[in-house]
């Protein structure tokens, strides 16, 4: 029953996922100053080692392994990725009236190990998202110990909420409550990924407090260049996330492909009027800014909507999201990189606008929108799903990322904050000036080895 087409769609899918994480890096690291980059990519790329250890050990079973708690948590059967190699997973066919029923795992199936894969990238990701709201003032193995505990008691149990439906992982297993029982929609994620990692964002940005000189010193981006590559690789990796959800090369998938495209095309331009009545200028950090947007916003929504749906619901996240950014100076959270205003914000926007722009005539495993007759049902279990998750994140994230400060072990010294914390968590810096001035008979302004790096020599000798 095995279908090598979907197979393969799936397997590439959770390549072109992984590769966001790399393209985050990016958008963030050159957001951040010089001293600073390093840092902002380690704390992304941290997340890879460590999550991809996590998820086979339990996280994968914690988060599709047969419910255990009323639909809050999977037990460890799959722990180890026990009971996975040579089995497949997928949703049995109902019968109509033109074919007969499929029994379990139906035509589309996979190999379970494709889908583990296709799943672990999106653990990756999604707290490599926070990392934006703490930059420039994190310790990178606070940071690292936070994303371990993290992911064990916040991502796992909701991907297991949202992604795990009954029946895929075996004919009589039992999945998520958001999935299951409430049955509100997300396609690839706007409340598993984007609300969970915009809350767990705010509530960081609280506990570690403002940078040195925040707000009057918000630090400007020291390449640009670096944000627009990072947001490229982020939209052309978005396609995994979201036709990738499909789980099969189909119709759907090609939806929300398209959907992913037109999206964050006029989130964009949503983006750039609001920057252009605001400042008078539209910004390439803005451009940037809009398309990631607008890929966010239409995550929960890329399967569930028409084109047209689709556009409305990224101009609407561009323009939202480039006024909730100011959100952060109003009530005095110091949100580095704009998660708050990016992924919380987005991810409610398209999570709600399911409510209102979902259409069974693109999948028929969706429902109807108010704007299709389907009255204000859809749009009240979307409000409760995004809700929950928020709050669930927020005070855990909060809790987690305390408990860690008071260690002694979250945030950088105010020395450390101000000299660089590339230098200071990492004896390293991103960008090499020793040469400079040699070829012109001047002496260079900078040392050809840093106080750090000089330290750990002397101490080796």
């Amino acid at each position: 029953m095995l279908n090598a087409g979907d197979t393969a769609w799936v397997l590439v899918s959770a390549a072109l996922v992984m590769l966001m994480t790399p393209g985050l890096a990016f958008f963030y690291g050159g957001m951040v100053r010089a001293k600073s980059v390093l840092n902002m990519l380690m704390m992304n790329f941290i997340a890879l080692a460590v999550v991809g250890v996590l998820w086979v050990l339990y996280g994968f079973s914690m988060a599709f392994g047969n419910d255990a708690f009323g639909g809050l948590l999977g037990n460890f059967d799959l722990a180890g990725l026990s009971n996975t190699v040579g089995k497949l997973a997928g949703l049995a066919v109902a019968a109509t009236d033109t074919a007969p029923a499929v029994a379990w795992p139906g035509p589309d199936a996979l190999p379970v190990l494709a889908f583990v894969m296709f799943q672990l990238m999106f653990a990756i990701i999604t707290p490599a998202l926070i990392s934006g709201a703490i930059a420039d003032r994190a310790k990178f193995w606070g940071w690292t110990l936070f994303v371990a505990i993290w992911v064990t008691v916040v991502y796992f149990p909701v991907a297991h909420w949202v992604f795990s439906f009954d029946g895929f992982m075996g004919a009589e297993n039992a999945g998520g409550w958001i999935a299951n029982k409430l049955k509100a929609l997300d396609f690839a994620g706007g409340t598993a990924v984007h609300i969970n990692a915009g809350a767990a964002g705010l509530a960081l940005a609280i506990v570690l407090g403002r940078r040195k000189g925040w707000p009057k010193d918000t630090g400007r981006p020291h390449n640009v260049p670096f944000v627009l590559l990072g947001a490229s690789l982020l939209w052309f990796g978005w396609y995994g996330f979201n036709a990738g959800s499909a789980l099969a090369a189909n119709d759907v998938a090609a939806v929300a492909f398209t959907n992913t495209t037109v999206a964050t095309a006029a989130a964009v331009l949503g983006w750039l009027v609001v920057e252009q009545l605001k400042f008078g200028k539209p910004t390439t950090l803005g451009a940037a800014s809009g398309a990631v947007a607008g890929l966010v916003a239409i995550t929960p929504a890329a399967g569930f909507v028409s084109p047209l749906g689709a556009i409305a619901i990224g101009v609407i996240a561009g323009v939202l999201c480039a006024l909730a950014v100011s959100l952060k100076y109003r009530f005095g959270f110091d949100d580095s990189l704009d998660v708050v205003g990016v992924h919380l914000v987005g991810g409610l926007v398209g999570t709600l606008l399911i409510g209102f722009f979902a259409t069974k005539s693109v999948n028929s495993a969706g429902a109807d929108g108010l704007f299709y007759g389907g009255g204000l049902g859809q749009l009240g279990k979307q409000a409760l799903a995004a809700g929950a998750v928020l709050v669930y994140s927020f005070v855990l994230s909060f809790v987690i990322g305390w408990v860690i400060k008071k260690a002694g072990g979250f945030r950088v010294s105010t020395e450390d904050e101000v000299s660089g914390i590339d230098e200071a968590q990492h004896a390293e810096s991103a960008y090499d000036f020793t040469g400079m001035g040699g070829g012109f008979g001047h002496p260079s302004p900078f040392p050809a080895k840093s106080a750090t790096a000089t330290k750990l020599e002397e101490s080796k000798a």
